[in-house]
């Protein structure tokens, strides 16, 4: 008789959860806010969204943001203590995997603080916390100076017609 395949960890949390709410009657637990965003690996993606045209997203889909408050030129982080817990700056690494994005335009600074962070045509990146899940661009003009940043390092300020755009495509 063949063996059952073993739970993935992500169905074993699930199994584990169902389980808890048919014993004790009452509803699921919520998984902790950390546990529901991807985990966000070190790349820079070109990307078309429904609604923004070209975009840069993370590893893990995660739309990346580029702060008016930085400098490109030499490249200057505005954003520190208080502001990276809401901007969460890209690490440098993400440089070596680019896909959709000129080489030449993909950088790293160090910031303030000792760590290295990627830039963009000489502008620093930043992932928004807040957006947990691919496509979400909840930090689009968060404070009327964040912005989505596009594959040439510029940044979407207005969402593009729909129509002529492609969820996550080409």
């Amino acid at each position: 008789m063949p063996r059952p395949p073993a739970l993935t960890p992500l169905a074993a949390v699930a199994a584990l959860v169902v389980l808890t709410a048919c014993d004790t009657g009452s509803p699921a637990p919520l998984p902790p806010r950390s546990m529901s965003a991807p985990e966000a690996a070190p790349a820079l993606n070109a990307v078309r969204a429904f609604d923004l045209g070209q975009i840069v997203v993370d590893g893990a889909g995660l739309t990346l943001y580029r702060y008016d408050k930085d400098d490109a030129d030499p490249p200057r982080s505005a954003c520190d203590s208080a502001c990276t817990r809401a901007w969460q700056p890209v690490p440098a690494a993400a440089a070596r995997q680019l896909h959709g994005i000129d080489p030449a335009l993909a950088g790293s600074m160090t910031r303030s603080d000792g760590t290295d962070q990627v830039t963009l045509a000489g502008f620093p990146l930043y992932r928004y916390r807040a957006d947990e899940m691919p496509g979400e661009t909840g930090g689009l003009g968060a404070g009327g100076a964040w912005f989505p940043v596009t594959p040439d390092g510029n940044t979407v300020r207005v969402t593009a017609d729909p129509g002529q755009s492609d969820a996550f495509g080409p």
